[in-house]
């Protein structure tokens, strides 16, 4: 890992790196990505919208990360952390819906560590109304197995270029529950709580001791936001998942089921201390009544950094924005 310094100095000359040639084989990668992904889902009935970049609200579950807000015309605005609310409103137009979606995260600084989070990244959100988690963790894997197929064909220059041997993913990919998860880290020595988040450290380990994608489903109630919904079956068990990479990369998708019942949703956002107000618009939209819906994002940084094998994803991208560093 580069201490900051030398980040600093790599990061602030990137006009320099960007003409190498193994950046240009990241890139001619990255957009193989995209036409893959886009190219499939276009393929299974979904059309692609604008992604908000700004708005009253955004995601507040974001682990640590501070959002940005600035005056607009007198009203506090957010820049977007996910449009995942905006999501659920798209899916009342249309059944299956994307949007490459830009979004702002101002990480700690000490996140830098992990190699695996910037503060400005683009996720590949969408949304298929009236789905279950099931549905949209079919939708996940066929997405990923064929761009990494379509890369290994277009991109077999690049790849040997950069020295990647990619392996071709093979679903359908292993699920494990968060329960059974935190079993098998405590078992390595992590010392973990059922009710949380899994940290980023013992995310990694985890990704290595499989061999292929897998899921984590079923995360606790305490661990995800308002936006997810509560198995009716199971109190306090959501019907959501993350998709992790093998060797190490870590989380890949995440996403699940979304609450859809205003009071549900009220209560939720007053029992994590959020204030309805600033939600108004999402609130009158669940009270007039919206439609039941799943669904993801996948970074499409981290996707390209497994894809090409790179330590950092700084180096998965062209301009690349890293928590606590002032760069071009």
């Amino acid at each position: 890992m580069l201490d900051k310094a030398e980040l600093t100095t790599q990061l602030q000359a990137r006009y320099k790196d960007i003409k190498k040639p193994e950046v240009k084989a990241v890139m001619r990668i990255q957009d193989e990505i995209l036409s893959a992904l886009r190219d499939h889902l276009r393929g299974v009935g979904f059309i692609e919208i604008l992604a908000p970049i700004i708005g009253p609200a955004t995601d507040p579950g974001i682990r640590g990360a501070s959002q940005v807000s600035f005056d607009y015309y007198g009203t506090t605005y957010k820049i977007m952390s996910s449009m995942i609310l905006y999501k659920q409103m798209a899916v009342n137009s249309f059944d299956r819906i994307f949007a490459l979606s830009p979004n702002i995260r101002l990480e700690p600084d000490i996140t830098r560590e992990t190699g695996r989070h910037l503060s400005e990244f683009r996720q590949l959100d969408l949304e298929i109304a009236n789905a279950t988690y099931f549905d949209a963790m079919a939708i996940g894997e066929q997405m990923v197995t064929k761009a990494i197929k379509r890369v290994k064909i277009n991109c077999a220059d690049d790849l040997e270029a950069l020295g990647r041997e990619l392996k071709s993913p093979k679903p359908e990919f292993k699920k494990i529950t968060h329960h059974d998860a935190v079993e098998l880290l405590t078992e390595k020595g992590f010392k973990l709580n059922q009710g949380e988040e899994i940290p980023w450290e013992a995310e990694s380990t985890l990704s290595k001791s499989f061999g292929d994608f897998f899921w984590i489903i079923d995360y606790p109630r305490t661990a995800r936001g308002f936006y997810d919904r509560e198995d009716e079956a199971r109190p306090g068990i959501l019907c959501d998942f993350d998709l992790f990479y093998p060797e190490g990369y870590g989380e890949a998708i995440s996403g699940g089921e979304r609450e859809y019942k205003y009071e549900k949703v009220a209560r939720r956002m007053l029992s994590t201390g959020e204030v309805l107000e600033a939600y108004r618009w999402y609130l009158d939209m669940l009270k007039e009544g919206t439609t039941p819906s799943a669904g993801f994002g996948i970074g499409v940084e981290r996707l390209t950094r497994y894809v090409c094998g790179k330590e950092y994803i700084w180096d998965s991208v062209p301009f690349p924005k890293v928590p606590g560093i002032v760069s071009p």
